[in-house]
Protein backbone atom coordinates (compact mmCIF):
# COMPACT_ATOMS: atom_id res chain seq x y z
CA UNK A 1 0.00 0.00 0.00
CA UNK A 2 1.41 3.40 -0.95
CA UNK A 3 1.74 6.18 1.55
CA UNK A 4 -1.07 8.13 -0.15
CA UNK A 5 -3.62 5.30 -0.03
CA UNK A 6 -6.41 5.63 2.49
CA UNK A 7 -7.95 2.60 4.23
CA UNK A 8 -11.59 1.86 3.50
CA UNK A 9 -14.05 2.37 6.32
CA UNK A 10 -16.49 -0.34 7.30
CA UNK A 11 -19.36 0.81 5.08
CA UNK A 12 -17.39 1.84 2.02
CA UNK A 13 -16.93 -1.62 0.43
CA UNK A 14 -20.69 -2.18 0.46
CA UNK A 15 -21.32 1.29 -1.00
CA UNK A 16 -18.79 0.61 -3.75
CA UNK A 17 -20.36 -2.75 -4.57
CA UNK A 18 -23.82 -1.18 -4.70
CA UNK A 19 -22.57 1.58 -6.97
CA UNK A 20 -20.98 -0.91 -9.35
CA UNK A 21 -24.14 -3.04 -9.27
CA UNK A 22 -26.25 -0.04 -10.29
CA UNK A 23 -23.85 0.85 -13.09
CA UNK A 24 -23.75 -2.74 -14.32
CA UNK A 25 -27.54 -3.04 -14.24
CA UNK A 26 -28.06 0.13 -16.30
CA UNK A 27 -25.52 -1.08 -18.86
CA UNK A 28 -27.19 -4.50 -19.10
CA UNK A 29 -30.78 -3.24 -19.14
CA UNK A 30 -30.22 -0.63 -21.83
CA UNK A 31 -31.31 3.00 -22.20
CA UNK A 32 -34.40 4.07 -20.27
CA UNK A 33 -34.23 1.80 -17.23
CA UNK A 34 -35.88 3.58 -14.31
CA UNK A 35 -34.83 4.09 -10.72
CA UNK A 36 -37.77 2.00 -9.55
CA UNK A 37 -36.74 -0.91 -11.79
CA UNK A 38 -33.15 -0.68 -10.55
CA UNK A 39 -34.26 -0.54 -6.93
CA UNK A 40 -36.51 -3.58 -7.37
CA UNK A 41 -34.02 -5.70 -9.34
CA UNK A 42 -31.11 -4.99 -6.98
CA UNK A 43 -33.24 -4.95 -3.81
CA UNK A 44 -31.91 -1.58 -2.77
CA UNK A 45 -33.79 1.01 -0.77
CA UNK A 46 -35.23 3.75 -2.98
CA UNK A 47 -33.24 6.44 -1.16
CA UNK A 48 -30.00 4.50 -1.67
CA UNK A 49 -30.78 3.94 -5.36
CA UNK A 50 -31.50 7.63 -6.01
CA UNK A 51 -28.37 8.67 -4.13
CA UNK A 52 -26.16 6.35 -6.18
CA UNK A 53 -27.84 7.34 -9.44
CA UNK A 54 -27.33 11.03 -8.72
CA UNK A 55 -23.67 10.39 -7.93
CA UNK A 56 -23.13 8.42 -11.14
CA UNK A 57 -24.88 11.12 -13.17
CA UNK A 58 -22.79 13.84 -11.54
CA UNK A 59 -19.61 11.95 -12.43
CA UNK A 60 -20.93 11.33 -16.00
CA UNK A 61 -20.94 7.57 -15.69
CA UNK A 62 -24.70 7.74 -16.28
CA UNK A 63 -26.97 10.22 -18.02
CA UNK A 64 -30.65 10.94 -17.62
CA UNK A 65 -32.82 10.23 -20.64
CA UNK A 66 -34.27 13.31 -22.37
CA UNK A 67 -37.76 12.58 -20.98
CA UNK A 68 -36.21 12.30 -17.45
CA UNK A 69 -37.92 8.94 -16.95
CA UNK A 70 -34.86 6.73 -17.02
CA UNK A 71 -31.09 6.42 -17.27
CA UNK A 72 -28.42 5.30 -19.72
CA UNK A 73 -24.66 4.85 -19.56
CA UNK A 74 -22.67 8.06 -19.90
CA UNK A 75 -19.54 9.08 -21.75
CA UNK A 76 -17.21 7.83 -19.00
CA UNK A 77 -18.48 4.29 -19.59
CA UNK A 78 -19.24 4.15 -23.31
CA UNK A 79 -16.30 2.76 -25.22
CA UNK A 80 -14.46 1.15 -22.30
CA UNK A 81 -15.11 -2.34 -23.60
CA UNK A 82 -16.44 -1.41 -27.01
CA UNK A 83 -19.91 -2.19 -28.34
CA UNK A 84 -21.07 -5.79 -28.58
CA UNK A 85 -20.65 -6.71 -32.25
CA UNK A 86 -23.84 -7.84 -33.98
CA UNK A 87 -23.07 -10.95 -36.03
CA UNK A 88 -23.55 -10.52 -39.75
CA UNK A 89 -26.53 -12.47 -41.02
CA UNK A 90 -25.51 -15.15 -43.54
CA UNK A 91 -26.58 -14.39 -47.11
CA UNK A 92 -28.62 -17.60 -47.19
CA UNK A 93 -30.52 -16.59 -44.05
CA UNK A 94 -31.16 -13.11 -45.45
CA UNK A 95 -32.54 -14.72 -48.61
CA UNK A 96 -34.99 -16.83 -46.57
CA UNK A 97 -36.22 -13.79 -44.63
CA UNK A 98 -36.44 -11.63 -47.75
CA UNK A 99 -38.56 -14.24 -49.45
CA UNK A 100 -40.99 -14.19 -46.55
CA UNK A 101 -41.16 -10.38 -46.73
CA UNK A 102 -42.19 -10.70 -50.34
CA UNK A 103 -45.21 -12.82 -49.43
CA UNK A 104 -46.72 -10.92 -46.50
CA UNK A 105 -47.59 -7.31 -45.76
CA UNK A 106 -46.13 -7.07 -42.28
CA UNK A 107 -42.76 -6.08 -40.89
CA UNK A 108 -40.52 -9.16 -40.73
CA UNK A 109 -37.48 -9.17 -38.44
CA UNK A 110 -34.81 -11.75 -37.72
CA UNK A 111 -33.52 -11.40 -34.16
CA UNK A 112 -30.75 -13.09 -32.21
CA UNK A 113 -30.07 -13.82 -28.54
CA UNK A 114 -26.85 -13.53 -26.56
CA UNK A 115 -26.36 -13.53 -22.78
CA UNK A 116 -30.03 -12.78 -22.18
CA UNK A 117 -30.04 -9.86 -24.62
CA UNK A 118 -32.08 -9.45 -27.78
CA UNK A 119 -30.57 -7.90 -30.89
CA UNK A 120 -31.65 -7.64 -34.52
CA UNK A 121 -29.51 -9.32 -37.16
CA UNK A 122 -31.84 -8.60 -40.07
CA UNK A 123 -34.43 -5.91 -39.22
CA UNK A 124 -37.01 -5.07 -41.87
CA UNK A 125 -35.79 -1.87 -43.56
CA UNK A 126 -39.34 -0.80 -44.40
CA UNK A 127 -40.75 -1.39 -40.91
CA UNK A 128 -38.18 -0.38 -38.22
CA UNK A 129 -38.53 -2.58 -35.11
CA UNK A 130 -38.81 -1.53 -31.50
CA UNK A 131 -35.44 -0.73 -29.94
CA UNK A 132 -33.77 -3.99 -28.91
CA UNK A 133 -32.79 -2.49 -25.55
CA UNK A 134 -36.47 -1.93 -24.72
CA UNK A 135 -37.30 -5.54 -25.64
CA UNK A 136 -34.43 -6.84 -23.51
CA UNK A 137 -35.50 -4.71 -20.56
CA UNK A 138 -39.18 -5.75 -20.79
CA UNK A 139 -39.21 -9.36 -22.04
CA UNK A 140 -42.59 -10.01 -20.41
CA UNK A 141 -44.21 -7.51 -22.79
CA UNK A 142 -42.75 -8.63 -26.11
CA UNK A 143 -43.10 -11.72 -28.28
CA UNK A 144 -39.33 -12.03 -28.71
CA UNK A 145 -38.85 -11.67 -24.96
CA UNK A 146 -41.46 -14.31 -24.17
CA UNK A 147 -39.61 -16.81 -26.35
CA UNK A 148 -36.49 -16.15 -24.30
CA UNK A 149 -38.36 -16.50 -21.00
CA UNK A 150 -40.05 -19.69 -22.20
CA UNK A 151 -36.59 -21.19 -22.80
CA UNK A 152 -35.63 -20.70 -19.16
CA UNK A 153 -34.33 -17.14 -18.96
CA UNK A 154 -34.77 -15.88 -15.40
CA UNK A 155 -38.05 -14.04 -14.93
CA UNK A 156 -37.79 -10.32 -14.15
CA UNK A 157 -38.39 -9.44 -10.51
CA UNK A 158 -40.50 -6.50 -11.58
CA UNK A 159 -43.23 -6.70 -14.25
CA UNK A 160 -44.14 -3.09 -15.03
CA UNK A 161 -47.43 -2.28 -16.77
CA UNK A 162 -46.42 -0.63 -20.02
CA UNK A 163 -50.04 -0.60 -21.21
CA UNK A 164 -53.30 -1.83 -19.73
CA UNK A 165 -52.78 -5.12 -21.59
CA UNK A 166 -49.34 -5.93 -20.15
CA UNK A 167 -49.08 -9.11 -18.06
CA UNK A 168 -47.98 -7.89 -14.64
CA UNK A 169 -48.38 -10.88 -12.32
CA UNK A 170 -46.11 -13.94 -12.12
CA UNK A 171 -49.14 -16.24 -12.44
CA UNK A 172 -50.44 -14.64 -15.64
CA UNK A 173 -46.96 -14.58 -17.18
CA UNK A 174 -46.32 -18.21 -16.21
CA UNK A 175 -49.57 -19.28 -17.87
CA UNK A 176 -48.61 -17.37 -21.01
CA UNK A 177 -45.17 -18.98 -21.11
CA UNK A 178 -46.75 -22.42 -20.75
CA UNK A 179 -48.84 -21.61 -23.82
CA UNK A 180 -45.75 -20.43 -25.72
CA UNK A 181 -43.94 -23.68 -24.95
CA UNK A 182 -46.96 -25.78 -25.92
CA UNK A 183 -47.74 -23.97 -29.18
CA UNK A 184 -44.24 -22.95 -30.23
CA UNK A 185 -45.24 -19.38 -30.99
CA UNK A 186 -45.27 -16.20 -28.88
CA UNK A 187 -47.38 -13.12 -29.30
CA UNK A 188 -47.97 -9.73 -27.82
CA UNK A 189 -51.04 -7.66 -28.53
CA UNK A 190 -50.84 -4.07 -27.30
CA UNK A 191 -48.73 -5.18 -24.32
CA UNK A 192 -45.64 -3.17 -25.20
CA UNK A 193 -47.34 -0.39 -27.13
CA UNK A 194 -51.11 0.13 -27.52
CA UNK A 195 -50.72 0.41 -31.28
CA UNK A 196 -48.42 -2.56 -31.84
CA UNK A 197 -48.77 -6.34 -32.12
CA UNK A 198 -46.27 -9.07 -32.89
CA UNK A 199 -45.93 -12.81 -33.47
CA UNK A 200 -42.62 -14.63 -33.06
CA UNK A 201 -41.44 -18.19 -33.61
CA UNK A 202 -38.19 -19.62 -32.24
CA UNK A 203 -35.24 -20.67 -34.37
CA UNK A 204 -33.24 -23.38 -32.64
CA UNK A 205 -29.71 -24.07 -33.82
CA UNK A 206 -29.44 -27.36 -35.67
CA UNK A 207 -25.93 -27.74 -34.24
CA UNK A 208 -26.63 -27.06 -30.56
CA UNK A 209 -30.41 -27.23 -30.19
CA UNK A 210 -30.46 -24.00 -28.22
CA UNK A 211 -32.57 -20.94 -28.94
CA UNK A 212 -30.30 -18.96 -31.25
CA UNK A 213 -32.70 -16.65 -33.05
CA UNK A 214 -36.32 -15.83 -33.66
CA UNK A 215 -38.44 -14.69 -36.56
CA UNK A 216 -40.93 -11.95 -35.75
CA UNK A 217 -43.84 -10.49 -37.70
CA UNK A 218 -45.08 -7.12 -36.50
CA UNK A 219 -47.94 -4.82 -37.37
CA UNK A 220 -50.96 -3.00 -36.01
CA UNK A 221 -53.35 -4.93 -33.73
CA UNK A 222 -56.24 -4.72 -36.19
CA UNK A 223 -54.20 -6.21 -39.04
CA UNK A 224 -52.47 -8.83 -36.90
CA UNK A 225 -55.46 -9.57 -34.69
CA UNK A 226 -56.31 -12.83 -36.46
CA UNK A 227 -53.15 -14.04 -38.20
CA UNK A 228 -54.71 -17.20 -39.61
CA UNK A 229 -53.05 -20.56 -40.15
CA UNK A 230 -51.45 -19.53 -43.46
CA UNK A 231 -49.30 -16.83 -41.83
CA UNK A 232 -48.35 -19.05 -38.89
CA UNK A 233 -47.44 -21.91 -41.24
CA UNK A 234 -45.26 -19.56 -43.31
CA UNK A 235 -43.48 -18.40 -40.17
CA UNK A 236 -42.81 -21.92 -38.96
CA UNK A 237 -41.58 -23.08 -42.36
CA UNK A 238 -39.23 -20.09 -42.59
CA UNK A 239 -37.94 -20.76 -39.07
CA UNK A 240 -37.31 -24.40 -40.01
CA UNK A 241 -35.23 -23.31 -42.99
CA UNK A 242 -33.19 -21.01 -40.73
CA UNK A 243 -32.20 -23.68 -38.20
CA UNK A 244 -29.18 -24.77 -40.23
CA UNK A 245 -28.17 -21.15 -40.92
CA UNK A 246 -27.82 -19.86 -37.36
CA UNK A 247 -25.14 -20.76 -34.85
Amino acid sequence: MSGDALPLSGRQPRAIRNTLAVLQHVAAAGPGVTAKEISTELRLASATTYRLLNLLVEEEYLVRMPDLRGFAVGRNVVGLAGPRPVPAVPAAAHAVVSRLRGHIRFGVHLAGYADGHIYFTDPDPDHPPTDAGVLTRHPHASALGKLLLAEGQELPAHLPALTRHTLTTPASLAAELDRVRAEGIAEQRCELDPHHACLAVPVHSAATGRLAAALAVCGTPDRLGDPGTDLVDRLRQCAKELTSLVV
